[in-house]
């Protein structure tokens, strides 16, 4: 594996997102370690570690108690815009990365969703599909043709980061003992594998690396 050219995508692996958190993913804190692994052998082999980062105002549109007689799970027209709990609000807890997530590794942290009428799920762009978080900059200006992700969820930031990168180019594996899903709306994990895989997202372990 030549890793000079290659980067590997923490998605999202903040307390909100972990047990005890208030968006909190079934078994979310179990992706810390093998990307932990993960960060430590890219950056010896000279590879580049960039994380990403919701980063949401307290009114933002995305959370149920911004929308008059919503509650959390209800979904708005359009597929990609279901209302949340209000999690990731800028400078809160919440918001922080996992205590025990080994940040020494990256090189560039990339906040998500800070507009107030615009959700963010991609790495790469906000849920206007147009909008750059400045990752595909980033990662271009290093001359990265591989990227390598793992983190939250599955079925929402993961997905819609790995179907991006192919877009964009990039020859893009998910690391899936590395990620873990929301699952909502039911078998929405399993779809989300199905379309990665459809999109020509490469499934690997990351222990094969």
């Amino acid at each position: 594996m030549k890793y000079t050219a290659s980067a590997l995508l923490i998605i999202d692996v903040q307390n909100d997102f972990c047990p005890g958190g208030a968006l909190a993913v079934p078994e979310g804190d179990e992706v810390i370690e093998p990307l932990n692994r993960l960060g430590k052998r890219f950056a010896l082999a000279g590879g580049i570690v960039a994380a990403t980062a919701d980063w949401h105002p307290p009114d933002h549109v995305s959370f149920a108690e911004t929308q008059a007689g919503k509650s959390p799970g209800d979904i708005l027209p359009g597929g990609d815009k279901i209302l949340w709990p209000s999690h990731c609000v800028q400078g809160s807890p919440g918001a922080d990365f996992h205590k025990r997530l080994d940040l020494n590794p990256v090189r560039g942290i990339f906040r998500k969703g800070f507009r107030r009428t615009l959700d963010s799920y991609s790495a790469f762009f906000e849920n206007d599909h147009k909008t750059p978080t400045g990752l595909d900059g980033f990662l271009k200006s290093l001359e990265v043709h591989s990227v390598f992700l793992g983190g939250l969820a599955t079925d929402y930031c993961v997905l819609y980061a790995a179907l991006d990168a192919v877009r964009l180019g990039y020859k893009t594996f998910v690391c899936t003992d590395a990620v873990r899903g929301v699952g909502y709306p039911a078998g929405s994990v399993e779809r989300a594998f199905a379309d990665m895989r459809s999109a020509g997202v490469q499934l690997i372990s990351g222990e094969d690396l």
